[in-house]
């Protein structure tokens, strides 16, 4: 019967990742977590904003998009992983860190899964009616953030450098992370005299390097060429900030 429940959770899941135009009735607060390692644990407040009740599971995983309840081996607690909630109600999951040994010199990244399953409608009005329904996933990332780091998180991004670099065909922003946080960029571009040339985006990890595409740059731009970008800070508020370009 248990494999049969996980293999149900399994296609739901599926049907959710190929479904991103569905409508998810639960709502998250906030665009990600952050696991303060000394506080043990957090809790992550869901509502359902719905006219019906959904079932809702949840669990945590180390990255992989893939990833069922049964399989997940992230070492943490979720309570309580599966329930019931009503219409209009909210409810808290309370994230556990568990004794798993984890790095204490930089952030561990991992991805918090809330999968929501909606009743079948019931009612004279669907008799006899063919229906089909989507079971919707969201999926957060979770930083998990040893105590006593260096530096600030919140002006992490401002000691990031940046160089370019040649590709095959033009050039690409590369640039390192020097701090022990992940770092999640949302746009990225650079002004040489009156062109304006857009990055591509994407996320670098601690004391990692992210090589980043720019459209349409075909000639290597020069040593102090100013590069914008935006960041996602803690709270999931965008933060724009100003670098440049170093040999």
């Amino acid at each position: 019967m248990k494999s049969f429940i996980w293999a149900v959770s399994a296609g739901l899941i599926a049907l959710a990742l190929v479904v991103s135009a569905a409508h998810a009735s639960v709502v998250i607060g906030g665009t990600r977590v952050v696991f303060p390692a000394q506080d043990g644990e957090v809790t992550v407040r869901l509502t359902n904003q719905g006219d019906g009740p959904a079932l809702i599971e949840a669990w945590i995983d180390r990255g992989n998009p893939q990833s069922t309840p049964d399989k997940a081996d992230a070492p943490f607690l979720i309570t309580p992983p599966l329930f019931r909630m009503e219409a209009h109600k909210d409810q808290s999951l309370r994230i556990i860190a568990t004794q798993a040994p984890l790095p204490t010199d930089h952030e561990s990244l991992f991805w918090l899964n809330v999968l929501e399953v909606p009743p079948k409608p019931t009612g004279p009005q669907m008799a006899g009616k063919n229906l089909l329904q989507f079971a919707i996933r969201s999926r957060l990332k979770l930083f998990y953030r040893p105590a006593h780091l260096s530096g600030d998180p919140l002006t992490a991004p401002k000691q990031v450098t940046w160089k370019a670099v040649a590709t095959n065909p033009g050039y690409a922003l590369e640039l390192h992370n020097p701090t022990p946080y992940y770092i999640t960029f949302t746009a990225v571009a650079l002004d040489i005299g009156d062109k304006h040339y857009v990055a591509d985006t994407g996320m670098v990890a601690p004391l990692g390097t992210l090589r980043m595409a720019v459209k349409g740059l075909t000639q290597v731009p020069p040593t102090g060429t100013p590069v914008t970008f935006s960041t996602i800070n803690d709270y999931g508020a965008l933060i724009t900030s100003k670098g440049v370009l170093s040999p």
